[in-house]
């Protein structure tokens, strides 16, 4: 999950680039309109629709919510060497932790808990040692030695992260914590609060996962398009979306070689980039579990993928709304 190469692009955190503009469309006689923000945040193309009646408020929001993206980018950054996640990483220690970095680490941790391990927020070290290893050798046909795989391997273990109030520390040293598999989804959740205190309830919400406060607003259903893992630009599936969240992850989207064999999302277990599934959608009510699910479900094989549903839905306490689907 984490270090940069000239390849990376699915999950990257960089700065959000876009001229913030609103476009207006007529959408019928009272004058709402919808309101349409495009551009890239959190390294991924991301978008925000809002069905309104009054184009500054529109706007106003629209900017809050960039806002809101920004400040969060400054905690959750693995490519900004002053955010709140790389000092914890330098460190290993981290006293007086944000609030939101506590909260989303506590509910990567838990979610680490319920996957035994699938998901696991320390998997950074395998994938800096896939970073420098393609760094160096673009052209390389194989991935890091064995031995360094297995030295990058003991420093994963989610039950080495301790909170303890504002206080964060990794216990061994050489420890690092990625949130890239469930951050954009936290911060789509945070947007989506944001309208919804002012009061939009006609909105979807993208920021590298879906979110959709009510439907349109003539009640039908907002499409979310599901990517083709094997093909750029092409569609595989459309899914109906009025209340909730989607999420799909997949190693198609960020590799390491320019084949696309070596990927971003690892088995924990094996060290290396998980293979088992194409493309994983996730569809239940928050984004941020939407988001961690789907990576926890890429990294399972499939013989262990309807055994860590059930359990997500029982123990994780998760209401899988719609369905969860893998694409082989």
């Amino acid at each position: 999950m984490t270090a940069k190469t000239s390849v990376i692009s699915r999950r990257r955190f960089v700065a959000i680039a876009a001229a913030i503009g609103v476009v207006p469309r007529t959408a019928f006689a009272r004058q709402l309109q919808s309101y349409e923000w495009h551009g890239v945040a959190l390294g991924a193309e991301a978008s925000l629709t809002l069905q309104h009646y009054d184009k500054a408020e529109a706007a106003e929001a629209i900017n809050a919510c960039l806002a809101e993206v920004a400040r969060l980018e400054d905690i959750f950054s693995l490519f900004r060497h002053d955010s709140a996640l790389q000092k914890l990483n330098l460190k290993g220690r981290l006293d007086g932790a944000p609030v939101d970095l506590r909260l989303l680490l506590a509910e990567a941790l838990r979610l680490s808990e319920a996957t035994d391990g699938a998901f696991d927020p320390t998997i950074q070290p395998l994938w800096a040692l896939y970073a420098r290893h393609f760094n160096k050798q673009p052209d390389a046909g194989n991935g890091p030695d064995a031995h360094d795989i297995a030295a990058a391997r003991r420093l994963v273990n989610w039950r080495r992260v301790v909170m303890d109030g504002s206080t964060i520390r990794l216990l061994d040293p050489g420890m690092a914590v990625t949130l890239n598999g469930i951050a954009q989804g936290y911060i789509t959740d945070k947007v989506g609060e944001l309208l919804k205190v002012r009061g939009f309830a006609h909105v979807l919400v993208n920021m590298g996962e879906q979110l959709a406060l009510g439907p349109k607003w003539d009640g039908s259903a907002w499409q979310v398009a599901i990517a083709d893992p094997a093909q750029a630009g092409r569609t595989i599936a459309t899914l109906p979306l009025e209340s909730g969240a989607i999420a799909t992850s997949g190693g198609y989207g960020c590799g390491f070689d320019q084949s696309g064999r070596f990927t971003h999302i690892f088995d924990p277990q094996t060290g290396a980039p998980a293979h088992h599934w194409s493309s994983v959608t996730v569809v239940t009510a928050r984004a941020t579990t939407a988001d961690g699910l789907s990576t926890a479900l890429t990294a399972a094989p499939a013989s262990q993928a309807s055994r860590l549903l059930g359990g997500l839905a029982r123990g994780y306490g998760v209401p899988l709304n719609a369905a969860t689907g893998g694409w082989l």
